[in-house]
């Protein structure tokens, strides 16, 4: 039987392999959902994707990050949404199904990926998902000003984000894009001493009025390396509802902000475009089954 049927990607036994331009891409099968798929980059899992059912997500951080877009506005509301990095497009297909015709764009740099989601993972095409080529900061700054209602950078090359992603400059790019209103949502990573993710809550801190983060408390006692989901915007967050939904995830998590979360920024500095450093390497424990 084909790996294809109806314009769908099939969980056969074997994975499907490639050489993409962040390293050795592979799709894996999940064994209990027919048409799912987790994408791995060298072996790191980067996204999971159910071709049936576009609203399931299977990561403890993407879940989190559809928090925030289930938060973001009224249900069902369509949304202008940049996503940087885009994966196996797991959040633009969920955004998609959630609150449709909502209009987004989807900056990444890896094209070879890009191309092997397309042909195995097919989305929909008359959702509105445009696709661009090229840096996420650099098509940032191409978006106009104003036009989004929710920018998500969950961007890594290899496992690891990059620097010029981590600064007072990108973020204030990140501003100059969004509504007065709109929300920003990125995906850090980090493991103790936890001196990144102390220096990437500063530097949202400094960039916007109200921020917050949601993580698996392990993580956030630097007992593992892990996921941080940062959640910012000019207008207050809904940070109980926000709280109440981590907390009922299959994988618990807890919400930080306000005092608690300076408190657990420790004083680090903002990050500058000339002081900025990739996030760090996770231990290669992180990956083994």
């Amino acid at each position: 039987m084909s790996k294809r049927q109806n314009g769908r990607a099939r969980a056969t036994a074997e994975p499907i392999r490639r050489t993409v331009g962040g390293g050795a891409a592979e799709l894996v099968p999940d064994r209990e959902r027919a048409h799912a798929w987790s994408l791995l980059i060298d072996g790191a899992p980067q996204s999971h994707v159910d071709l049936d059912d576009p609203a399931h997500l299977d990561f403890a951080y993407q879940r989190r990050l559809g928090h925030v877009i289930d938060l973001a506005a009224p249900p069902g509301r369509p949304l202008n949404v940049l996503h940087l990095g885009g994966g196996a497009l797991t959040l633009a297909r969920y955004v998609a199904a959630t609150r449709p015709r909502s209009t987004q764009q989807v900056v990444e740099l890896d094209t070879a990926l890009v191309e092997l989601v397309r042909e195995h993972l097919p989305w929909d095409r008359t959702w509105r998902i445009k696709v661009r080529a090229g840096d996420a900061r650099a098509g940032l700054a191409k978006v106009p000003q104003g036009w989004a209602d929710l920018v998500i950078a969950d961007v890594f090359s290899g496992a690891r984000t990059p620097a010029h992603l981590t600064s007072t400059e990108f973020l204030a790019e990140v501003r100059r894009a969004l509504r007065p209103d709109g929300l920003y949502a990125a995906n850090a990573a980090d493991g103790a001493p936890l001196a990144f993710l102390r220096s990437q809550i500063a530097t949202v801190r400094s960039a916007f009025a109200y921020a917050c983060a949601a993580a698996d408390p392990a993580v956030l006692r630097g007992r593992r390396f892990g996921n941080v989901i940062l959640v910012a915007a000019d207008r207050e967050l809904p940070v109980a509802e926000l709280t109440r939904r981590v907390a009922t995830d299959p994988h618990p998590g807890r919400v930080e902000h306000g005092r608690e979360l300076a408190d657990f920024a420790g004083g680090a500095p903002a990050v500058t475009d000339a002081t900025a450093a990739p996030s760090p390497a996770p231990p290669e424990s992180v990956f083994k089954a």
